[in-house]
């Protein structure tokens, strides 16, 4: 082989190899978009329905709002009802996936349906007496007086059934104007007028500001009442609604609920 022929091929083999040089680099260039694929995704959006006692309304709304804040891409919707109503609902299997009720009795109904229940609160009851308190309404046994319109919920209702609890008790016979489905119901009915009195939480009464004159019950004369949370076991987020039901029971959800007036658990 003739010297010039040898100066032409090592030529050629050195710009061979010069131009692999760029596209080996190109190659793993390429790559790396791919090995980092995912890192910056945002959080799946995940809606919850949770069903809850009446009497929660307004401190779940504030603690609704809070939960979605810290937990991106979640979106709580709550259905409030008495909780017998709740219990109805969860039985012809209303699609949620979280239930918090105003008693235990009414959650351990439920046991098929739901998973393990955690008290995350507790609430207590007192007297709401109209406006002024015309009648000077200052213990459980004023109620006794026929000239007072007394509304009170329906015994199948936790507020109801804890109202006969403690009037039962006392051996102080009530007969109500009315018998409501939720303490919701008997608070506007003495709002309104439409009662001089009824027995509701003091959460609840603690919200109507100077609509109604509060009259609290002594702990020996009164009862408590217990919120039990516990995911259903029809959820299709399952995963999620057994945090929020376990988020209830942390520090922030709790001062969150002992602001509004409810008691530790």
């Amino acid at each position: 082989m003739s010297p010039i022929t040898i100066r032409r091929r090592t030529a050629a083999v050195t710009l061979t190899a010069a131009l692999l040089v760029p596209l080996a680099a190109c190659g793993k260039g390429e790559d790396k978009p791919a090995a980092d694929a995912g890192s910056g995704s945002t959080p799946k959006a995940v809606n919850l329905t949770v069903l809850a006692a009446s009497s929660l309304t307004d401190v779940f709304k504030t603690a609704g709002a809070e939960y979605e804040k810290t937990h991106p891409g979640t979106k709580i919707t709550f259905s409030f009802a008495g909780s017998q109503e709740l219990a109805a609902q969860v039985k012809q299997g209303a699609p949620a996936d979280a239930l918090v009720t105003a008693d235990t009795k009414t959650m351990d109904g439920l046991k098929a349906e739901t998973g393990n229940a955690t008290v995350i609160a507790k609430n207590r009851l007192v007297i709401a007496a109209g406006k002024a308190n015309p009648f000077k309404i200052d213990e459980l046994k004023d109620l006794a007086d026929t000239k007072i319109k007394v509304v009170l919920a329906a015994p199948e209702v936790p507020v109801g059934r804890y109202s006969k609890q403690i009037l039962d008790a006392q051996k102080i016979e009530v007969k109500p104007v009315s018998q409501e489905p939720n303490v919701r119901a008997v608070l506007s009915k003495v709002e309104l007028g439409e009662a001089d009195a009824g027995l509701v939480y003091k959460t609840d009464s603690a919200k109507s500001g100077d609509k109604v004159v509060t009259v609290d019950i002594p702990d020996e004369q009164n009862a408590v009442a217990s919120y039990p949370a516990a995911t259903l076991k029809g959820s299709k987020n399952a995963e999620d609604a057994a945090a929020f039901v376990t988020w209830l029971s942390t520090p922030e959800a709790q001062k969150i609920l002992q602001d509004a007036g409810f008691q530790k658990a």
